[in-house]
C-alpha cells in the first residue's frame, strides 16, 4: 500500500467501528479516529496523541478494520477496536508489560484494557506503550 494513503471512513460497523480500508500511514489511521462515533473519536484522539507523544518514530497503519501501531523492522506493539460500549486497547506482547494489563486474551501474548467514557488513561497508558514499543512486535499472520 501506499504510504500514507487517504482511507475515507466509508461505514459504521457493529459496534460502531468506522470501516476503513486497509492502508500504511496516518492518514488511514486519522480516518479511522474520525469515523469513531460520539465520545470514542475523543478517546481515540488521546490515544493517538499519547502514543505518538511517547513513541515519535511509530508507524501507523490500518489492519483488519483496526489502527495499528508499531516499529519499522520490528512489527506492530499495540492496536485499537471501537465497540459500542468501549474502545479496546490491545497490547500484542502485553503478557510482558508491567503492571499487566487487565483483560485476558485467546492469544497467549496479547493483553487489552477497555476504555469507558470519562475514563482517566494517559498515564498508565504512557508506560504500557513506552514498554510495548521496546518489545518484538506481532508482525501478522503466517502465510
Amino acid at each position: 500500500m501506499k504510504q500514507d494513503a487517504k482511507a475515507e471512513a466509508t461505514a459504521v460497523i457493529s459496534g460502531g467501528n468506522p470501516r476503513v480500508g486497509k492502508a500504511d500511514g496516518d492518514a488511514p489511521v486519522q480516518a479511522y479516529i474520525d469515523g469513531m462515533p460520539g465520545w470514542k473519536r475523543e478517546v481515540g484522539k488521546r490515544l493517538d496523541a499519547l502514543i505518538v507523544r511517547n513513541v515519535p518514530e511509530v508507524r501507523k497503519a490500518v489492519k483488519w478494520n483496526s489502527p495499528f501501531y508499531g516499529i519499522e523492522g520490528q512489527g506492530w506493539f499495540m492496536g485499537i477496536h471501537t465497540f459500542a460500549r468501549y474502545v479496546k486497547v490491545a497490547f500484542f506482547r502485553g503478557t510482558s508489560l508491567r503492571p499487566l494489563p487487565p483483560g485476558a486474551s485467546k492469544g497467549k501474548d496479547t493483553r487489552y484494557i477497555d476504555i469507558y467514557e470519562d475514563d482517566a488513561f494517559e498515564e498508565q497508558m504512557a508506560e504500557w506503550v513506552k514498554q510495548a514499543a521496546a518489545l518484538p512486535g506481532f508482525l501478522g499472520p503466517k502465510p
